[in-house]
């Protein structure tokens, strides 16, 4: 289920069981739902798809600092190759700058790479083997998070998720 803040903003995934806690606790409310519907022995709740919290949570706007996972980095290249646009073969992850040569592990140096563009780019800097990101790495948005939670996006989701994720 897809948790908003007060404000409306994306700011998680979580359980229906989780969802269905929150409502019964009057802490969210529920936005989208789905056609089933949760039963217990003396009422029925709507399951929900898409749940707001009733008051403001503050949520640290560092994505720079959370983890970079794999998932994370295929996530924000959108599953593609960021030298030859491959989409969704057998990726990898490769240091722009090598771990050799002195790059760091950071959002701003790895890039999604499909295994046979990291083979030909091996050991090199992105000049000497002519092979140059099609976008230069960055911190992702925030709500690319979600995405790594959940790599196909429900319709009923899409509303409320920046493209630019």
């Amino acid at each position: 289920m897809l948790v908003l803040n007060a404000s409306y903003e994306p700011i998680n995934v979580c359980t229906v069981r989780r969802a269905a806690v929150l409502i019964l606790k009057n802490r969210a409310e529920i936005l989208e739902r789905s056609e089933w519907a949760l039963h217990a022995e003396s009422f029925t709740l709507p399951r929900p798809m898409v749940i707001r919290l009733k008051t403001y949570v503050r949520v640290p706007r560092d994505a720079h600092r959370r983890k970079i996972t794999r998932r994370a980095v295929f996530a924000r290249d959108q599953w593609t190759c960021q030298y030859c646009g491959e989409e969704r073969g057998s990726l990898t992850v490769d240091h722009v700058i090598p771990r050799s040569k002195g790059g760091p592990t950071d959002w701003h140096n790895v890039v999604t790479c499909c295994a046979p563009c990291n083979r030909r780019k091996g050991d090199r800097l992105p000049r000497q083997a002519n092979m140059v990101p099609s976008r230069p790495p960055s911190a992702p948005n925030s709500t690319i998070f979600i995405h790594v939670a959940v790599p196909v996006i429900p319709q009923s989701w899409e509303q409320y998720i920046p493209q630019a994720a």
